[in-house]
């Protein structure tokens, strides 16, 4: 019994350009992918950086009895009232994660009141009335109020 080999010894031209053409769909699907999913990182960062200055807000209007007139980010919330004066309430005010040209809307609506904003790229979170701009000309998506 005879067996015969090929001489053959590597793949088409066409067999190479089909694997090649599935690696690129797969790596292009898994960026899509990526993409999405460090958009929705950096909206959790931003809920959670709202919550935390919220919370910082709370105890400094437990202490000075108002709220700040404004904040500075990147700065040190601290006391400005008689009462808490030279108070430290936050360490550095959180920025936005992408960096400069966007920022966190603070906007004292009274003495006892304000509005807290950011941005958020992947959706909305309903009436953001009373937000300003988030910067670099895009609109404010998330919003948190005094309780």
């Amino acid at each position: 019994m005879k067996i015969y080999r090929s001489k053959k010894n590597g793949f088409t031209l066409i067999e190479l350009l089909v694997v090649i053409s599935i690696i690129g769909v797969l790596i292009s699907v898994s960026f899509v992918g990526f993409a999405q999913a460090r958009k929705a990182s950096r909206d959790s960062k931003r809920r959670a950086d709202l919550e935390q200055i919220r919370s910082a807000l709370e105890i400094y209007r437990n202490d000075c009895k108002t709220y700040p007139s404004f904040l500075a980010q990147g700065g040190t919330l601290m006391g400005a009232e008689t009462l808490c004066q030279g108070n430290v309430y936050m360490q550095q005010i959180p920025q936005d994660p992408l960096g400069s040209g966007y920022n966190y809307s603070y906007n004292r609506t009274g003495p006892n009141s304000y509005v807290l904003c950011s941005f958020l790229e992947t959706g909305g979170g309903g009436d953001v009335s009373g937000c300003g701009s988030c910067g670099s000309g895009v609109s404010c998506k998330n919003k948190v109020v005094n309780p």
